[in-house]
């Protein structure tokens, strides 16, 4: 991919680099669920088990969670697109979640998808990585207070 240049990305609705955003980190939690499947020899699961995992990751509230948890990691450029994209009037949104949820998600996949046209790998993977370790901590919590109301 070439990247594009820092006026040109600036001039993208933050709604399209939510768009890019939603797609270059739903890789990125892909690739670490087969690598993680590769290393941890766990090869016998199937495409719908791991499908219904990068889910879990991946969804509008587990993105609002990220972005809470990252908000005061952001440089001022990224905390700008994510504050743009936070407040762009976007429809109700899926029925099944807080519009609050939906916008957060927005602008987590913005912020994305912002780093992304840049061609700043190294924060973008930095913020994956935090991003996914984080949510990867509330879901074992999550499973954890299951286990223990049982």
């Amino acid at each position: 991919m070439s990247y594009l240049d820092p006026e040109s990305v600036d001039a993208i609705p933050p709604g399209i680099l939510a768009y890019i955003g939603d797609a270059v980190y739903e890789l990125y939690v892909r690739e670490n669920l087969l690598k993680s499947r590769l290393l941890g020899e766990r090869l016998d699961v199937d495409s719908d088990e791991l499908h219904k995992e990068a889910v879990l990751r991946v969804c509008a509230t587990a993105q609002a969670h990220a972005l809470a948890d990252l908000e005061s990691f952001l440089m001022p450029d990224e905390a700008d697109v994510a504050r743009r994209a936070r407040n762009i009037k976007v429809g109700r949104g899926p029925r099944s979640m807080p519009v609050l949820d939906y916008r957060h998600s927005t602008a987590f996949e913005a912020v994305i998808g912002y780093l992304y046209l840049l061609g700043r790998d190294a924060r973008l993977d930095e913020l994956m990585s935090k991003a996914l370790s984080l949510t990867e901590a509330r879901l074992a919590e999550s499973n954890q207070n299951l286990k223990d109301k049982q």
